[in-house]
């Protein structure tokens, strides 16, 4: 079953706060419903599916539902990481397009700077062979960084140019965290974390969360919004295999990208605006290369000189700041790489990053541990005339 024009994203909403000492994780979550569900024109009523991830406090979908006071006849809760809200818009479309639901709401929430804790997931049958030698997502990342280097000759200067750019749109974000622009000499410059990473490579922590809603083309055709239609959606995951045939080189994205492309009917030359997964400066150049806008190898020449700035190179990306100096809420950036694509392409982002005419989007996330196990979700977006 093809997903193309299946269903619309109609509201969309990101929470303001990237500091919330005094919310609840459930205050959050019904926050950031209650502004999607505005932004549509829509009401809690009219809601009939619901998904969440692990995020989700208590029995997720269970206690979420309750506490918003829903009347559902559709639940997901999938989790795949970070990139999981990205990959509950598409099941949000199946759900539509086989008649389970008409109105999905999808939230995420957290609170991971007030709490001061980072989450693990104890029992996962890897950790005894991963863990003791120290590989935390930091580790995992930065070898993927260092095999690239390897193989292709990237420099940490190129890698630099993807926080440059991300700052460049930040300055324009008034509740983005870091919303200074930086040179790729502050990049290169500030402390190593994981080798060949420095600290601006890696992405901020924020609490917070966002919220979207996708409804049927009926639906959406009544209210008076601009029309985002999913053209194409793709998923996979990648692991490490017990080491056979690993290349660190390649991300899950590099299946999830073709299957949304080939759904769409679309080829990467025709996008626009790209929302890329920016967890660290390494997983958008990977994702660049995965997903067909350059060649394999050739991801640090493509990013450099201000190529991924809205207004100056040919691919803009990340025009909100990004999970590298925006937001990045529960350590999950998914969502709000949705976010920002629906307002490029309803023309409501920041006037100094609005990419001009802009008809075609890709949302792209990954999930997980880049040089470990992971997952991707890769969605195509199209406004409607």
């Amino acid at each position: 079953m093809s997903l193309r024009n299946a269903a619309c994203i109609v509201g969309a909403f990101e929470h303001p706060t990237r500091l919330a000492p005094d919310m609840t994780t459930p205050q959050l979550h019904a926050e950031c419903a209650a502004g999607a569900l505005a932004d549509a024109g829509l009401s809690l009523t009219d809601v009939d599916g619901y998904f969440c991830a692990t995020d989700a406090p208590g029995f997720g979908p269970i206690s979420m539902i309750d506490y918003l006071g829903l009347d559902i006849r559709h639940t997901d809760s999938t989790e795949m990481g970070g990139c999981t809200y990205i990959q509950h818009v598409a099941h949000a479309a199946q759900a539509i397009a086989m008649g389970k639901c008409s109105v999905a709401l999808i939230t995420l929430a957290g609170r991971p700077r007030s709490e001061a804790v980072q989450r693990f997931r104890p029992g996962a049958p890897e950790s005894a062979f991963e863990q003791w030698v120290g590989l935390t997502n930091h580790t995992s990342y930065g070898m993927c960084a260092a095999r690239h280097m390897h193989e292709f000759g990237t420099t940490s200067e190129q890698l630099a140019w993807i926080k440059v750019a991300a700052s460049h749109h930040a300055q324009h974000n008034p509740h983005a965290m870091l919303p200074k622009v930086v040179t790729v000499e502050d990049v290169v410059t500030s402390p190593m974390i994981a080798d060949p990473l420095h600290r601006l490579d890696c992405c901020v922590t924020t609490d917070g969360g966002g919220a979207l809603v996708v409804v049927s083309p009926e639906i959406a055709r009544t209210l008076n919004r601009p029309v985002i239609s999913l053209l194409g959606a793709g998923e996979a995951t990648k692991g490490p295999s017990g080491g056979l045939g690993l290349d660190l080189t390649v991300s899950a994205a590099a299946k999830s990208g073709p299957r949304a492309f080939a759904e769409a009917g679309v080829t990467p030359s025709d996008i626009k605006y790209a929302s890329i997964y920016d967890s660290f400066t390494i997983t958008v150049l990977m994702q660049l290369e995965d997903l067909g806008f350059c060649a394999k190898g050739e991801g640090g020449k493509f990013v450099a000189d201000g190529n991924l700035i809205s207004g100056t190179g040919k691919l803009p990306f990340n025009t909100d700041g990004g999970g590298l100096c925006n937001n990045h809420p529960m350590f999950r950036g998914g969502i709000t790489k949705v976010i920002e694509a629906v307002r490029q392409l309803r023309g409501e982002a920041a006037p100094a990053v609005q990419v001009p005419n802009c008809d075609l989007a890709v949302a792209t996330g990954i999930g997980g541990s880049l040089g470990a196990r992971h997952g991707a979700a890769t969605i195509i977006l199209e406004r409607q005339s």
